[in-house]
């Protein structure tokens, strides 16, 4: 019989985090599955009431804690002896967790303390033969497998989209506290402060509700025979700010800084979505001044709903790429769209 267990840690904000709420709802989804209907909750933090009176609707059989002072801020020594703690008194055999920067930073020593076997960005699961088996992407999210293990504890991260937030009512849980006695090499690490660049500049927003992606249209000659880049860089900044869109780009725009082309300077190979770069999963894609070539769009397939701004009404974004497409100028319709975000 799998015992489930669904290591969580406490958000920025005293709460918990879409990723951590998505872990729970695979939790929740997995025992039913296994025909267990039970599941424990590990939680890590400091002062973790507030994240208790989330819990009371969880469905978790039971919540074990390790509350220490020593786990208000990541660290990998500290975390991995909470979570290994966690596991070794649930006497869980399946261990589930987020894939956020937090837990993959120290899942993997947890893991090997206690004579484990891990997977990470776990996209699915099924049972086939009585057996588990998980999927997970490879090869930039374009070859999915499927994994099976005998070897316990088998612990798993989920990354983010593959599941509904679990929607939790406020109501008071109890848990049961685990000791932990953090040694000297755990915890003497020390957190200085933490360096992150202005609102205005933070242009990649995985949480985000729209993904906002650029083209290489937008640095080229317009209808007046002239580049705006400039233009364009306003028009762009302007509307993520306004809307808190991600920003991504097509790889022909991030590829024109080593051609020497004046580009968007807020701009980087980061932001790339496609064939050779991201796979991302917000609920919404706008695209404006791109084509829409499969290279490109292969990058989108994970965007629920689709829309595109083009002159081409023959573009590929038309022929059966995206949801809607608007005929008309990027700088105009965007300008317009700017305006009207502006009055709100």
């Amino acid at each position: 019989m799998e015992q489930l267990l669904v290591i969580l840690h406490q958000g920025q904000e005293d709460g918990l985090s879409k990723a951590n709420l998505e872990c729970l709802t695979a939790a929740k989804t997995l025992s039913e599955l296994l025909g267990t209907d039970s599941f424990q909750i590990g939680l890590i933090g400091h002062q973790l009431d507030s994240v208790l009176t989330l819990l009371g609707n969880s469905g978790a059989s039971k919540i074990l804690k390790v509350d220490a002072p020593e786990l208000q801020s990541p660290r990998y020594g500290s975390d991995v002896a909470a979570i290994a703690a966690l596991t070794k008194s649930s006497g869980a055999n399946l261990v589930l967790a987020p894939a956020t920067t937090r837990v993959e930073r120290c899942i993997a020593g947890a893991c090997q303390r206690v004579g484990g076997k891990i997977d990470t960005r776990i996209s699915g699961f099924s049972i086939e033969d009585g057996q588990l088996s998980v999927k997970r992407w490879f090869y930039r999210q374009r070859i999915e497998g499927t994994l099976t293990r005998k070897a316990r504890p088998w612990f798993l991260t989920f990354g983010a989209g593959q599941f509904e937030p679990m929607n939790l009512e406020p109501n008071a849980a109890t848990a049961t506290d685990v000791e932990v006695a953090f040694s000297e090499s755990e915890t003497h690490t020390e957190i200085k402060g933490i360096q992150k660049p202005a609102t205005d500049t933070q242009t990649i927003r995985p949480d985000a509700n729209l993904l906002f992606v650029a083209g290489a249209g937008w640095s080229k000659k317009q209808g007046d025979g002239q580049i705006h880049v400039d233009q364009a860089e306003h028009l762009i900044k302007a509307f993520l700010q306004n809307s808190g869109a991600s920003l991504g780009s097509s790889k022909s725009l991030v590829d024109q800084s080593h051609e020497g082309a004046k580009v968007l300077s807020f701009m980087s190979h980061l932001n790339q979505v496609g064939q050779t770069g991201s796979t991302p999963r917000h609920p919404k894609g706008l695209a404006t001044c791109c084509h829409g070539e499969e290279p490109h769009v292969v990058g989108w397939r994970f965007i629920k709903e689709r829309r595109a701004v083009n002159t081409d009404a023959n573009c590929g974004w038309a022929r059966g790429k995206a949801d809607v497409v608007y005929v008309g100028d990027a700088f105009e319709v965007m300008d317009l769209v700017n305006k009207l975000l502006e009055k709100g």
